[in-house]
């Protein structure tokens, strides 16, 4: 790991020592995962729902009737949608 720091930091202009590297090194996977957090674990578990939901998928209907069964599934019933959206996150 040594080797992939101090070559990282030999690509930067003003070539920081191994610890500035670090700490730089650090701050950007922070930003990084700062960013992606916006990408909640709803978010996934739904990605990872629509994933199955297309493996298991009727073969035999058409493309526009799979698409809106996925999305009735996804999405879920309308009294459990009102419920979830009147519901306070706290984070």
């Amino acid at each position: 790991m040594r080797e992939n720091v101090d070559a990282w930091s030999a690509r930067q202009s003003d070539e920081p020592g191994r610890s500035e590297a670090i700490r730089r090194l650090v701050e950007l996977g922070l930003a990084s995962a700062q960013r992606t957090g916006a990408r909640t674990n709803n978010t996934k578990a739904s990605e990872l729902a629509g994933q199955e939901i297309d493996r298991l998928g009727d073969p035999t209907a058409t493309d526009e009737e799979r698409q809106l069964r996925k999305r009735r599934l996804l999405k879920g019933p309308k009294e459990f949608r009102d419920i979830r959206s009147n519901v306070k996150t706290t984070r």
